[in-house]
Formats: structure tokens, C-alpha cells, sequence
């Protein structure tokens, strides 16, 4: 991961204004994640540790998490062990990717002790574990046992001991030719990984980096580096180390060209070339913050309602199930009109057909040209009695028709809801819009309303922004909000837009009776793209029209309305600029 035990002592660095300041409020947003305010004579700040596989990480953030109501067992412990306890040092063992923190704290009797938080940052297996002053494990966020590991135990009361490591060369302390000798020695190795394998604390991005650097982007073996390859990369490792040193490095974050998170580092990344995207943050944990955020943000909303995401997927699949089979069920009406031509040739050809046939064959003067026509028939019933059979398997078909046909079109309506709920469900922000989706979902009798815990949610106000022409932008946050917003809480002459054809929110531009300028239009309209299920997209297709023109048809889902009048707009979603307009900037 990109995570390194390099970036991790930036990190270390970062933090050390902290040193001195006391612990002020403990919370555990999710069970892989704790939080911890520390306040200092600056002011206070918020350590995240957290020890999910893919997001493991501990850097002091700015972006609002929501706790649960009730505390986790981990967090109270936590609570009861470092309240108001002084943070004394951060430790990290060479560049292993582990951060000691140091707390002088009371304990029950009101003796200071030293309390150790040990933060591993090592993929799958990170975890957050409570030390204290005689080396014994307190209790760990994630508790290792026998069934889970035979190498190293992680329990409560038993010894706290370094997770297995070898010696490897440091970035930092040892001299760039040192380790350019070492790596000439891994034999069959890309020049990458037998980075990874001499040095310590490095990521593979840094690693293809060193290497990029060194072939000028031609792949490299390690034991078949020439001298000139030798000193490029001797130079590039000289090169990052001074400038952690000296401070000057760069951090980059690498995004896809959709807007998607691909890597992180501490210093330029030209590897990807015009394939990826980069952009610099300010500092280790401003990079982290901006890097993770989004990811955990949908990480917590997964834990916290994964029921509701197994349910949404569960009904959408038997849905469409149920409509693809009403659909094939559909083509075997389209023959109805031979059963009717059928029924009507025998009906004209009574005269010369006999009880007991088994075939009639008739012209067919329906055809030009009348061409002869065979018709099956039951030879135990009458002629007038097998056109009557033919009749009532048309009726039948017909009626099947129309029948199917609704029921088809009521699926793929409620198709489209249940995208739309769970399209809401993935961009939530906390536990009361989880709530409010669940009211809605019981409302529409797709869960047992028992099932919703406690009181009603209180009704939140739409998300809402402010466009540089100073036009307030409002966002429905779901289906319920979205009919309030567009139905009830606009006027008429305000500008509605929405995704075409793409499940998303309302969005309403507030007017007040003047017309507002195209760059506020556009503004709101990337606002709407990103609010939907494209935000990660590009080239949006935004429809927009005055609120008069949008009805809510009768009996129809929330959220379901129809428009006219309408003009399109095509738009990137832009996280930033959304971003920038909820501040109000």
C-alpha cells in the first residue's frame, strides 16, 4: 500500500506540536476507526487511527465524521484509560510502519502511568492496540487468537511483542550506493521489487518511481543494472532523501482521469505520464485526509447499512427477474392475431367442414392472392365449436397483453425507485439520512416498520449551496425530500434540474423571480451531477426547466416526476467546486 513506513515518519513529524497536549474527547466512528482530540495550547485536533485493510492509516483530519449514539466496548475502555491523559512522545522504530504514542495518565487510584497506543499500519493485518508500562496488552481494537494467527498473539494480558521483521536498508540513514550494491544482488528480481526487498518502509509507487527514473521508463532487472543505471538511481534515492530532510518534498495524489483515487506519495510521481492525473497536497495529512476521505465515508455507510444494501440489491434482482419472464411471456402473446384469423376462417368455411376433422384447409383471404391455408383442429369438437377454442385463446392473449404490459411497466418503475433509493443510500452522511431511508423503505412496505428502531427522524433541510452569482442551490438528500423540495418548497419559476435518465437528486435553483445567469445554471447542474449516481463520470447530461413544468404524477413512487419544456446541459462533476459552493466561497 502506499502507506509507507516513509510517509508514516512524515506523519510522525507532522504530529509532534501535539507532544504535550491531553487527550479531550475519545469516539469510534466504526469498529476499525478511533478518534482522539487532543488539545493543546493552539487549539484542538482530531487523531483518526484507523485499521481497515485497505484504508489503514493515523493522521490528524479536519473532516466531520459521525459517532453512533451508543459507544463500542473498545471506546469506552479507551475512554476510561486516557481521558485527560498527556500525550508525552511518538515513537516509530526506524521506518516500520508502527507509531508508538506515549500517555501519561491516571489510573483508578490516581497514580500517573505511562500508557502506550500502538498504531500497525500493515494492510489486512493493521490493528490498535493499548499497551501499558509493564509491556502487557490492555486490549486492541482487533483481538488476535489462536484460530486466527500462530505467529503472534494479540490479546488482553498477554506481552506485547514486534511484529516479525528483517534487517533492510533506510532511505533515511544509509548511504543511496550501499543500497544500490545490495539490490545489484537480487538475482531474478525486477528492479521494483528488489527495492521493496532491500529498503525498508517503501511503497511500490515509490519503487516503479525509483525505477522510472533510472530507465527513463524502460522495465529494469536488478542484478543487470549498468554502472549509468547505478548512479541514476543512486541520485534519485539521494535526491528524495534530501528533500525529506530539508522538508521540500512534494506530496502527490494520483486520480484516474473519471476522478477516481489511484496512489499517494511523498514526492513527484511522473510514472503514469498522461494516463493519470496528479495534484499536490500541503502536507502528509492533508494528503491522507483528502485521499481517504471520501473512501471512508462510504466504508461507515456500508458497515452501518448493510442490511439495506442487501435488501435493495436482493429486491432490485427479483425485480427484474420477475420482468424479463413478464417480458418473454409478452412475445408469446404477439400471435394472438393468427389465433383470431383462425377462429374467423373456419367461421366462413362452416358449410364445408365436417365434426371430426382434423385439419381445415381454407383459403386465406386475409393473403393476396388468397393462397391455401391448413388449420389445425380437434377432431372431437364441432367446427363451430373449434373456431369458439380459437376466440377465447385470442381474448386470452389479449387480455394477457394488456395485463403484462402494465405490470411491465409497473416493474421497471419501481426498478427505477429502488436504484434511486439505493443510489441515495450510497452518497448518505450519517446515521439520520441511514434512518430517514429506512422510514421511507417501510413507508413503501418493503420492510416491516418495526424494524425502525426509536423515534421518527426528524425531517433535515435539503443540502444547500451558494453559486458565485450568489443564487442559493438547493439538494433533495432523498426520494421524500425530493417531493418536498420540488412539489412544496419551490416557487414557481424556479429552475429544477436533474440527471437525464440517471438516478440522482432534485435540484432546485431559488429564483425569487429573476432569471439567473448561465453560470450559475451551469454551477447548478454540476452540483446535480454530482448529487447522482454519475458523479464519477464525465460529459453529464443535466435537463433543466422552470418548476411549473415539473408534475408529480398520481400514485407514482417519491421521487417520481415527470417534466416538460426542458433544455439539457453537459457537465463534469467537479468534487471541488461542489465542495467550494456548500462553504459558500
Amino acid at each position: 500500500m502506499a502507506l509507507d513506513g516513509v510517509f508514516l515518519r512524515q506523519v510522525k513529524n507532522e504530529l509532534a506540536p501535539l507532544i504535550g497536549g491531553r487527550v479531550d474527547k475519545i469516539h469510534q466512528p466504526s469498529r476499525e476507526e478511533l478518534l482522539i482530540t487532543i488539545r493543546t495550547r493552539e487549539g484542538a485536533f482530531r487523531l483518526l487511527f484507523n485499521t481497515g485493510a485497505g484504508t489503514a492509516r493515523v493522521h490528524a483530519t479536519r473532516t466531520d465524521i459521525e459517532n453512533p449514539m451508543v459507544p463500542p466496548m473498545f471506546c469506552m475502555l479507551m475512554r476510561k484509560q486516557l481521558s485527560s491523559g498527556k500525550l508525552v512522545d511518538i515513537r516509530q522504530d526506524g521506518l516500520e510502519r508502527i507509531l508508538y504514542f506515549d500517555f501519561d495518565s491516571s489510573n483508578e487510584m490516581g497514580d500517573i502511568c505511562r500508557l502506550t497506543l500502538a498504531a500497525e499500519i500493515m494492510g489486512r493485518h493493521s490493528n490498535l492496540i493499548l499497551i501499558n508500562s509493564e509491556g502487557k496488552i490492555v486490549d486492541s481494537i482487533k483481538r488476535v487468537g489462536q484460530d486466527m494467527s500462530q505467529v503472534r498473539l494479540v490479546l488482553p494480558g498477554i506481552s506485547y511483542t514486534l511484529p516479525p521483521k528483517g534487517r533492510r536498508l533506510s532511505l533515511i540513514d544509509d548511504d543511496p550506493r550501499d543500497i544500490v550494491e545490495k539490490v545489484r544482488t537480487q538475482s531474478g528480481m525486477k528492479l521494483p521489487k528488489a527495492l521493496m526487498a532491500v529498503m525498508e518502509g517503501i511503497s511500490p509507487v515509490f519503487a516503479r518511481e525509483a525505477e522510472f527514473y533510472t530507465g527513463r521508463g524502460r522495465e529494469l532487472a536488478a542484478s543487470e543494472l549498468t554502472d549509468d543505471e547505478c548512479d541514476r538511481l543512486a541520485f534519485y534515492l539521494k535526491k528524495v532523501s534530501g528533500e525529506l530532510a530539508a522538508g521540500t518534498n512534494k506530496y502527490t495524489i494520483i486520480r484516474t482521469k473519471d476522478g477516481q483515487f489511484k496512489d499517494f506519495c511523498f514526492t513527484d510521481i511522473h510514472q503514469y505520464g498522461a494516463l493519470m492525473i496528479t495534484s499536490e497536497a500541503a502536507s502528509a495529512c492533508e494528503t491522507l485526509d483528502k485521499y481517504f476521505s471520501e473512501r471512508d465515508r462510504t466504508a461507515r455507510m456500508k458497515q452501518k447499512a448493510q442490511d439495506l444494501f442487501k435488501l435493495l440489491v436482493s429486491t432490485s434482482e427479483r425485480i427484474a427477474r420477475r420482468t424479463a419472464n413478464q417480458k418473454l411471456e409478452l412475445q408469446d402473446c404477439a400471435d394472438r392475431d393468427r389465433l383470431k384469423k383462425y377462429g374467423d376462417l373456419i367461421m366462413s368455411n362452416l358449410y364445408m367442414l365436417n365434426k371430426g376433422d382434423s385439419k381445415a384447409v381454407v383459403d386465406d383471404y386475409f393473403e393476396e392472392g388468397s393462397p391455401k391455408l391448413v388449420i389445425p383442429l380437434e377432431a372431437r369438437l364441432t367446427p363451430s365449436q373449434n373456431a369458439q377454442r380459437y376466440y377465447k385463446e385470442y381474448r386470452k392473449a389479449d387480455t394477457a397483453e394488456k395485463k403484462l404490459r402494465e405490470l411491465i411497466a409497473q416493474g421497471e418503475e419501481e426498478l427505477l425507485y429502488i436504484d434511486s433509493v439505493f443510489d441515495a443510500l450510497t452518497r448518505a452522511n450519517g446515521e439520520a439520512d441511514i434512518t430517514e431511508l429506512r422510514v421511507e423503505l417501510a413507508e413503501q412496505g418493503y420492510i416491516k416498520r418495526g424494524k425502525v428502531k426509536g423515534k421518527p427522524p426528524k425531517s433535515q433541510p435539503p443540502l444547500k449551496f451558494k453559486s458565485s452569482d450568489g443564487y442559493e442551490i438547493r439538494v433533495g438528500r432523498n426520494n421524500k425530500q425530493n417531493d418536498r423540495l420540488t412539489c412544496k418548497d419551490s416557487e414557481k419559476l424556479d429552475i429544477w434540474l436533474h440527471t437525464k435518465d440517471i438516478t440522482g437528486s432534485h435540484t432546485v435553483i431559488s429564483c425569487h423571480g429573476t432569471e439567473p445567469p448561465e453560470q450559475t445554471i451551469r454551477e447548478a447542474a454540476i452540483i446535480a451531477a454530482y448529487h447522482s449516481k454519475a458523479r464519477t463520470s464525465s460529459q453529464v447530461p443535466v435537463d433543466y426547466t422552470l418548476i411549473k413544468y415539473v408534475k408529480k404524477p398520481v400514485g407514482s413512487k417519491p421521487g417520481m416526476v415527470i417534466f416538460t419544456n426542458n433544455r439539457t446541459l453537459y457537465v463534469t462533476p467537479d468534487e471541488d467546486l461542489v465542495k467550494c459552493l456548500a462553504c459558500g466561497k
